[in-house]
């Protein structure tokens, strides 16, 4: 058999992620008077349970694991220095394998088609001259008749070529209102926003009597209709475009939606660090949006339409109680 033949393909990223966790595990005994922690040890230290960890750890079968983690894993297993940019840019590329961010083909004109002239990021102007005429001609008819009604639609942003403002965004801003069921990270962060304002709404999750009120003064002040509802006038009033350097709840609004749409987790820490920066410009290049690293109106909508729901409620919900009902 030819040698070329006879060659395994190399391994996956996210087995090659894994190969290298695992070695950091069981090399962190290694060192004189060392212990390597028990698997369930290091689990409960990371905060996840001994089966996800395993899985993280094990190549034949691997589960991608998220940055916090990967970095996490690194400081705990005092694993080699030089290494954790290679782990950091296996997490990436495992991450893009997996299809978080679909390949170029059909995929792109789905969603365009769904949702709207986004514009191509700079980092896509290399796609398929083919792909880039269908996308223009599924657009053509839709902008005509926008042209009919608002002759001005469709205006580039400044310096962002074909990026359309804000107003001009096919994405809808979620509804949220108090309801007797869990919000779960949409209520989150509006509460973390209606704090960045100057309430103080507890962080909860749960949309109750608490944060309406708090909505309904916020509307009040800024003159729209005080229903309690967050829509489409009341969320572009709360939200701020923020960057490297912000901190408190408006930063901690955008991290908990950041660790919430399935690109790895985000920590929420309130302080707008650059890995913050980092899975803010991941998540704007899977979305067609420019990636600025910045929070603008666009990334926000963004980031509020995508939000993925849990299987279940998130611990720091299970651990408030029973949610407050919307009749008490």
């Amino acid at each position: 058999m030819p040698e070329q033949e006879a060659r395994e393909p190399d391994p996956a990223p996210g087995a090659r992620l894994a190969l290298l966790l695992r070695h950091w595990w069981e090399e962190a005994g290694s060192a004189p008077g060392g212990a390597r922690p028990t698997q369930q040890a290091l689990a409960a230290k990371l905060g996840i349970d001994q089966t996800t960890l395993s899985r993280y750890l094990n190549p034949k079968h691997p589960l991608n694991a998220p940055l916090r983690v990967v970095e996490a894993l690194h400081a705990r297993l005092r694993a080699p220095a030089a290494e954790l940019e290679q782990a950091r840019a296996l997490c990436r590329a495992a991450l893009e394998d997996s299809g978080r961010v679909r390949p170029a083909g059909a995929g792109d004109a789905v969603r365009a088609g769904r949702y709207g002239a986004w514009g191509r990021s700079r980092s896509r102007r290399s796609l398929p001259a083919l792909l880039a005429s269908a996308v223009v001609l599924s657009f053509a008819a839709g902008i005509a008749v926008h042209a009919l009604v608002a002759p001005d639609r469709g205006v580039p942003a400044d310096s962002v070529p074909g990026a359309l403002r804000v107003g001009e965004s096919p994405y809808e801003w979620p509804l949220l209102r108090m309801r007797k069921e869990d919000q779960y990270t949409r209520a989150r962060a509006l509460q973390h926003l209606l704090n960045a304002h100057g309430y103080k709404v507890r962080t909860d999750g749960f949309f109750g009597e608490e944060t309406r009120d708090a909505v309904m003064d916020f509307q009040r002040k800024h003159h729209l209709v005080s229903d309690g509802k967050v829509g489409q006038d009341t969320w572009p009033e709360l939200v701020q475009t923020i960057g490297p350097g912000s901190s408190g709840h408006m930063v901690l609004a955008v991290q908990e939606l950041l660790d919430n749409v399935g690109q790895g987790g985000t920590v929420v820490s309130g302080q707008y660090t650059a890995v913050t920066a980092d899975d803010l410009r991941f998540f704007q290049r899977t979305h067609h949006l420019p990636d600025t690293g910045r929070a603008d109106p666009d990334t926000w909508l963004a980031l509020l339409v995508r939000q993925r729901p849990p299987a279940s409620a998130p611990a720091y919900q299970r651990s408030t109680g029973t949610p407050p009902s919307a009749s008490a």
